[in-house]
């Protein structure tokens, strides 16, 4: 059984929307960050960078939402959410990676300085650069999926996935207007019968799940 350990709002998503569309089996642990539990000895010792998800498949232990994506397509290859064909696979790489650099690590550097950072260590003209960094890298996505379905290829690949996830992270910040075709993409893939919640449902979630226990 493969073991997932999530916190709904987070890259976790990612993860979890792989195994969903490749309809596998597996058991989902909450790491609850708001309670700090991502610092426990228990967690820290599958992650010590105490950080989610985290995947638990026999004895492998795999950290990184993207490294999850990749080696969940590869270890069912007959899902085929990673091609087969060399060139394919290679642009598949090439958005994997130009998500996380490009799209990412702008979006990381607002959250950072916008509530996960202490309030005296925040800085609002780094949020003001990383919106910058975004808008300027964006359009790349934009001119590319003139025409496409999917990012990489004919087919839904797990490209599409931690793509579409970013995107909706960006749009939680007001970070696509102007990018009809970005949006409409990232909502399409939405709608797939085995997606994740996006990031808001999530939120939500976990918000409802709080205020119950609350009152209990």
């Amino acid at each position: 059984m493969i073991t997932l350990y999530e916190f709904a709002p987070t890259r976790s998503i990612r993860a979890r929307w792989v195994l969903q569309e490749l309809g596998v089996e597996f058991q989902s642990v909450t790491i609850d960050l708001r309670k700090g539990e991502h610092r426990s000895p228990q967690f820290l010792a599958i992650n010590p960078a105490g950080k989610v998800p985290a995947l638990v498949d026999g004895d492998l232990v795999l950290t990184e939402s993207v490294a999850i994506a990749l080696y969940l397509a590869e270890r069912f290859p007959d899902r085929r959410l990673l091609p087969q064909d060399i060139g394919e696979r290679a642009q598949v790489y090439r958005w994997l990676l130009f998500t996380a650099t490009e799209l990412e690590q702008p979006l990381w550097r607002i959250a950072q300085h916008t509530f996960l950072y202490p309030k005296e260590k925040r800085l609002p003209a780094e949020v003001e650069l990383a919106r910058e960094d975004f808008r300027r890298v964006a359009p790349v996505v934009e001119s590319h999926l003139d025409g496409r379905t999917f990012v990489a290829g004919a087919a839904l690949t797990i490209a599409d996935l931690v793509l579409a996830y970013t995107l909706d992270w960006a749009n939680e910040q007001n970070l696509l207007d102007g990018l009809p075709r970005a949006r409409a993409y990232f909502e399409r893939m939405y709608t797939r019968p085995r997606a994740a919640p996006r990031i808001a449902a999530a939120f939500a979630s976990v918000n409802a799940h709080a205020n119950q226990q609350g009152r209990n």
